[in-house]
């Protein structure tokens, strides 16, 4: 097994340790479960916002593991050990995005089944948002790797997580949340690249900062 495939096999079990995987998938269901009650039963109401909450609940989902991402591999010495083996930062970053994407989405799809017919989401519009998750979520992985790498081991990491993380996040909410749209997807399929291909450079320029 490669090193960068030990990396994302690493990732993915951490992420399916206990509490690990259904932390966000249980988050994300109970904002899809409680929202009804917050706005009513209108069904009509529901349908049309329903890409919006769906989107905004994954995000959040996405957003849950980040203090686990960076900070204890930086804590334990692990990615000193990694540089020292002659492993990029960058590397590793994009190693650590893959596994952060395979943790949490696909379990985040299939969650999305069952909030779609919660929020009342007619069925013609569930594979624009299912294909919609799946271009976007890559981004979202990215975003968060990058941002625990500049958060890790700072004081709070988990609020100003949120902080750096959601301002860059609002083109895919944008395009995800209106994936119907002509042309949405191909957006969405562009901000999703850009993040998944500059994502690592960053996480890896601030994991070597915080080494010097």
């Amino acid at each position: 097994m490669s090193a960068y495939a030990a990396i994302v096999w690493r990732e993915l079990r951490r992420a399916w340790s206990i509490g690990g995987l259904a932390l966000p998938v249980v988050f994300f269901l109970l904002v899809a479960i409680l929202f009804p009650f917050a706005v009513g039963p209108d069904a009509k109401l529901l349908a049309r916002i329903a890409p919006g909450v769906i989107w905004a609940a994954a995000l959040l989902a996405a957003l849950l593991p980040v203090e686990r991402l960076v900070a204890p591999d930086v804590e334990s010495g692990v990615l000193d050990q990694l540089a020292v083996r002659g492993l990029p930062d960058a590397g590793v970053a994009a190693a650590k995005v893959a596994g952060h994407w395979l943790g949490f989405a696909p379990a985040l799809l299939v969650a999305t089944v069952i909030a779609s017919g919660l929020l009342q989401l007619p069925g013609e519009a569930l594979v624009p948002l299912l294909l919609a998750l799946l271009i976007g979520t890559p981004g979202l992985a990215a975003l968060g790797v990058a941002t625990a790498a500049l958060v890790a081991g700072l004081r709070g990491a988990g609020a100003l997580a949120g902080l750096v993380m959601l301002p860059f996040a609002v083109p895919l909410l944008i395009f995800g949340a209106t994936a119907e749209q002509p042309g949405a997807l191909k957006l969405l399929g562009a901000v999703s690249l850009l993040l998944v291909a500059g994502c690592p450079f960053v996480a890896g320029a601030a994991v070597r900062m915080g080494r010097n």
